[in-house]
């Protein structure tokens, strides 16, 4: 995301971002553009107004990340990318909760895709990598500059495990939205749990434009649990035993981290989570297998 963006800016340039990105991202645009003298102005985004009210003379960059991959909200990219074309607004999104196969946002009209490969790519939590996804002219630009500068070359071996996990990638997508579809509808029926935040959850307010723009359910999803005390929290973290505890996800095996393990108290960021949302990802284990772990971690909050 780094190599990419800041192919697309110089000093003075303004940057419109979804308000919550890759915590990365948000550092990158929040505190190193910033010394560089190229201003951030993170919106909502769930509607393209947001984008489009935030616009200044210098807006050079449109960043994107739909879904978010906390918090879930998305962004309707085609309108999104059909204004920014006629300011001649560069737009890059992370695309790496829907793979290029669940959502084609290059066809929808953005200018650069970005991914975490480390994530459904590989498949198999072992690489560190990203990609960039372009017209031949912007890549060709990247490659001559900011890709050789910065340096995230990827190595031979790391690049052969991609390789070898995307030829596995489509079925293991098809696996893991089936069964996150099954976790979902129990999680949403649970007392312990206040709110689900899923793309493809029937509550959600963004469904349709989800089935617009998105081909697949991924196994990312968060929840509100119905409490505020951080020991009950911490108390239904630890005692799942189908979940490892990890920030990471896009692998074989399932996840969670509860928001409040992220921030320091002077946090000052453009993120802020309640401390009662917990992030889940549901892996290639059988979907009965990971609802009994959940059924007898949620037995701590109520």
């Amino acid at each position: 995301m780094a190599t990419a963006v800041i192919s697309q800016v110089q000093q003075g340039d303004h940057i419109v971002c979804v308000r919550k990105p890759y915590g990365w991202t948000e550092k990158l645009c929040r505190i190193i553009l910033k010394r560089f003298g190229v201003e951030t102005t993170f919106v909502d985004g769930s509607s393209p107004s947001d984008f489009i009210d935030a616009v200044r003379p210098e807006t050079k960059l449109f960043i994107l990340e739909s879904p978010n991959t906390f918090t879930l909200e998305l962004q309707d990219l085609g309108a999104i990318a059909t204004f920014a074309r006629s300011k001649n607004i560069t737009t890059i999104i992370d695309n790496t909760y829907s793979t290029p196969i669940g959502q084609r946002c290059i066809e929808l009209g953005i200018d650069i895709e970005v991914h975490s490969a480390s994530k459904y790519l590989n498949g198999h939590s072992d690489v560190v990598a990203g990609v960039i996804i372009s017209s031949a002219d912007i890549i060709s630009k990247i490659y001559r500059s900011e890709f050789m500068n910065l340096g995230a070359i990827i190595a031979p071996q790391d690049a052969w495990l991609i390789l070898r996990g995307l030829r596995t990638l489509p079925i293991r997508m098809k696996q893991i939205g089936e069964t996150t579809t099954q976790v979902v509808a129990y999680l949403e029926n649970h007392p312990a749990v206040k709110n689900v935040l899923f793309a493809f959850s029937k509550s959600n307010p963004q469904l349709e434009l989800a089935k617009k723009q998105m081909r697949w359910q991924g196994g990312l999803l968060s929840i509100y649990l119905n409490t505020d005390e951080l020991a009950k929290i911490e108390a239904f973290c630890d005692s799942l035993k189908r979940f490892k505890m990890a920030v990471s996800w896009g692998g074989h095996e399932s996840l969670i981290i509860p928001a409040c393990a992220f921030y320091a108290q002077d946090y000052g960021g453009a993120r802020t989570y309640p401390q009662n949302l917990v992030r889940l990802y549901i892996g290639l284990e059988e979907a009965d297998s990971l609802i009994e772990d959940l059924k007898q971690g949620l037995s701590c909050i109520v």
